[in-house]
């Protein structure tokens, strides 16, 4: 059974000793930081973990208590999505994008079960939900209420780190689900980090397009159940609805309700809505801010939100997260995602065997593709195909190398990549799109990207020489010893 809300999740995080509460008074500015980085860092934190998710309870300056790290493990991941291991949520996408056109009477019974399941995902929309528990605006409205964080010393200011951002596409009137920070300014006002490649930003352009001096609606999210509140960072298609794959994540639909100054819906059971619009004359500088690159990026012209209403439920729970230094909590987010949308990947290219984005290498950065080779410059085709897919396209570094290597070891990785290329033969450079968070590009948005061919090289590819065996011992030694272990006192 799904999760009724983010509290119904903390319940179980708590149940399988995944949290922490925090008692005593912590200010949100800088310190809630410092404690989740400690406790990240902890030399006794389990495997596959950056600590337990923090509730603290006393924030200073607020009365809302404020949920961080929520999702910082691999178990907690799997928890999320009710799993017990993140490949169960894998088959099941690959399952319903391997549905194939009926042929005959008895293939449309067969998928009928699926198509009535597919069905019963799409987001059912109510009268009222809890997040309208309270409802505020006008001078009763001040974004200090919530612990909004400052997370570190050079941020512009404070942040809301983890909004899911409701727009409608002004020409086509669908949804899109963003997850953008938001600089707060004032009581009432945000900046909107549209990156120029996100939906979001595309929204603005085209309304701004048909009508420059006008306004676009824009509702945002605080925490929801975790399916729906980490639907805004997965890399689906444009066309498909967020909610409608929360909906499908969880098992049950997502229930919306309608907007108290705006015709945009939003979850009902979110802990936290911010209703207004964003003006499209109107700009304003916005950062620096401390990101999951490790560095802070850098001050930057971006819309403004202004807030016309605030709903939330009675004891609201502020859910956000703190980005820096690698491994943070968004590196397990961005993991599951990795190991969750792979088959959509191996579909387009079966010949891809797995892939791996190294924490260190902050997601758009590096990227290991382990492929089975059939023919000469296959590698080189792979790079480009990567640079092609969605979110795939800001990748800075693909390094390709063969099927029998474990792209999950980065030991093997960078020794059998080493000892397989010839830096002048084996290294291409290409320019396309790149991450507005890169601040080694030329430009901002645009730059150059580097693939390397670390696969074994054949003779139809111009390599003349023999390529050698791996060293690896025979099977029958390796079986006497085995025998004889127990012996050695070793």
């Amino acid at each position: 059974m799904a999760y009724r809300d983010l509290r119904d999740f903390v319940r179980k995080l708590e149940k399988e000793g995944e949290l922490t509460r925090v008692r005593t008074e912590v200010d949100p500015v800088l310190e809630i930081t410092e404690i989740t980085q400690r406790v990240a860092r902890d030399a006794k934190r389990k495997a596959n973990s950056v600590g337990p998710a923090l509730l603290f309870e006393k924030p200073k300056g607020s009365r809302v208590p404020l949920l961080v790290n929520t999702f910082g493990s691999v178990r907690r991941m799997e928890l999320a999505f009710e799993v017990g291991r993140l490949e169960e949520v894998a088959d099941r996408i690959k399952g319903f994008l391997a549905m194939e056109s009926p042929q005959g009477l008895f293939d449309k019974i067969k998928m009928l079960p699926k198509l009535a399941e597919l069905g019963s995902f799409f987001p059912k929309t109510v009268k009222d939900g809890d997040c309208k528990e309270v409802v505020r605006t006008g001078a009763d409205i001040n974004l200090f209420h919530f612990p909004i964080l400052k997370c570190w010393p050079q941020d512009g200011g404070r942040f809301i780190t983890f909004p899911l951002v409701f727009t409608r596409n002004p020409e086509t009137g669908k949804r899109n689900v963003g997850m953008y920070r938001m600089q707060v300014y004032d009581e009432r006002t945000t900046g909107m980090h549209w990156q120029t490649q996100k939906h979001g930003a595309e929204h603005f352009r085209r309304a701004r397009a048909a009508n420059p001096d006008g306004r676009i609606p824009v509702s945002v999210a605080i925490g929801a159940d975790p399916a729906t509140a980490l639907a805004g960072m997965l890399p689906i298609p444009p066309d498909l609805d967020e909610m409608m794959f929360a909906g499908f994540l969880r098992r049950e639909p997502v229930e919306m309700v309608k907007c108290e100054t705006n015709d945009l819906e939003v979850p009902a059971n979110a802990e936290i809505i911010l209703e207004g619009y964003v003006s499209l004359n109107e700009m304003r500088t916005e950062g620096p801010f401390g990101d999951h690159t490790g560095f802070y990026s850098l001050e930057g012209e971006f819309p403004v939100f202004h807030v016309e209403c605030v709903t939330h439920r009675k004891d609201p729970i502020y859910l956000t997260t703190v980005v820096g230094p690698p491994p943070q909590e968004d590196y397990f987010m961005g993991y599951a995602v990795e190991r969750m949308f792979l088959p959509v990947m191996k579909m387009q290219y079966p010949e891809i065997a797995d892939i791996a984005m190294p924490a260190e290498g902050i997601f758009h950065n590096l990227m290991i593709v382990a492929i089975r080779k059939s023919y000469p410059g296959h590698a080189r085709k792979i790079m480009n195909a990567i640079w092609s897919l969605g979110q795939a396209m800001f990748t800075k570094v693909i390094v390709v190398v063969d099927h029998d290597v474990d792209v999950h070891n980065y030991r093997e990785v960078v020794w059998k990549a080493l000892c397989a290329i010839d830096p002048e033969r084996d290294v291409q450079f290409t320019m396309g799109p790149a991450d507005t968070l890169d601040h080694a590009q030329r430009m901002q948005d645009y730059g150059s990207k580097m693939g390397i061919d670390a696969t074994r090289k054949w003779a139809t590819e111009g390599f003349t020489r023999p390529w050698p065996d791996e060293i690896l011992m025979d099977e029958s030694t390796k079986a006497r010893v085995s025998a004889l272990w127990k012996t050695l006192g070793l």
